[in-house]
């Protein structure tokens, strides 16, 4: 069974757009985004640098263009299950027919411009912590009022709060964590901190008709199968100001009996959640369009006819 998953924010580079749009029909399809959302894509994708992408009006949009465009050079794919890691959650939506490209494009395009607006009301951001043990640095976030915005797996978790309460995380770190890693994001995502664009979203999507999910998705709020466009909807909505627990997503691919997953560009970071998380589930990232063939033979091998 093959799981498609769709990355998050930070898994950006400058330019990894740039071997993508050789494809044919890549360029007019990422042209015809950028009309629709009021965002050169291209520019972004291609020629813009590692400040500028990191902006998050800008990343988020361009990320989920991405996912979509690297799925699409893919082929048809019948995947058992879909999920996306935060704004993945966009991409994964419209894998599974709950929005359309252009669609989900516009909405996250809204998510982005609120996330940054309510990241500017006080300087905030995100730190990985590298090793440790859940059950103690969870109450160690806590205790210093961060709060554990992505619990992802393998041990790995992000704390998301002011770059004070960061800074006295990096003094103070919880027994058996080796590092604190800023990570290249410009704000305290899934947090409170989000709370003011929450009711932008929410007015937003109330332009929209959702349909009901064609293949299982998983949602990020707590790992479980969504079975209503409506539902769908609401959880991205919601999300952005709620922790991701992609732990609780991974232990659903294990129950739905998860044989191989394939991560959309800008892949690499689920993939290596996975190669941890799930032994002898096989994986495929797409970073390049050298590697879409292997990600077909993994398609080919995973998927039931």
């Amino acid at each position: 069974m093959l799981v498609l998953v769709a990355p998050g924010q930070g898994a950006q580079t400058p330019g990894f757009l740039t071997p993508w749009l050789e494809l044919p029909g890549a360029a007019d399809r990422l042209a015809a985004w950028s009309d629709a959302i009021g965002l050169d894509l291209v520019h972004y994708g291609t020629k813009a640098d590692a400040d500028e992408i990191r902006d998050t009006a800008v990343a988020q949009p361009l990320l989920v263009a991405a996912g979509l465009l690297s799925a699409a050079a893919l082929g048809d794919v019948a995947p058992g299950a879909v999920a996306g890691h935060s704004v993945g959650e966009f991409t994964a939506a419209a894998f599974a027919g709950v929005l359309d490209p252009t669609a989900a494009l516009k909405l996250v395009r809204t998510r982005g411009l609120a996330m940054a607006e309510a990241a500017a009301i006080a300087p905030t951001g995100m730190s990985a912590l590298l090793g440790g043990d859940p059950e103690v640095t969870v109450p160690h976030l806590e205790k210093l009022g961060l709060t554990p915005a992505n619990v992802n797996g393998a041990g790995q978790i992000v704390a998301a709060g002011t770059l004070e309460q960061l800074a006295a995380l990096e003094a103070d770190k919880p027994e058996g964590v080796r590092r604190v890693v800023a990570l290249k994001v410009a704000g305290a995502f899934h947090t409170h901190h989000m709370a003011p664009a929450v009711a932008t979203l929410e007015q937003a999507a109330k332009e929209l008709a959702p349909a009901d999910p064609t293949v299982p998705y998983v949602s990020n709020k707590d790992g479980r199968t969504v079975d209503t466009g409506a539902e769908v909807l609401a959880r991205l909505v919601g999300q952005v100001a709620n922790p991701v627990r992609w732990d609780l997503c991974m232990e659903t691919f294990q129950a739905l009996g998860a044989t191989a997953l394939v991560e959309v560009c800008p892949g690499g970071t689920l993939t290596g959640i996975a190669k941890r998380a799930l032994p002898g589930v096989a994986t495929v990232a797409l970073k390049t369009p050298d590697d879409l063939d292997a990600a077909r033979t993994l398609v080919a091998e995973h998927t039931a006819v």
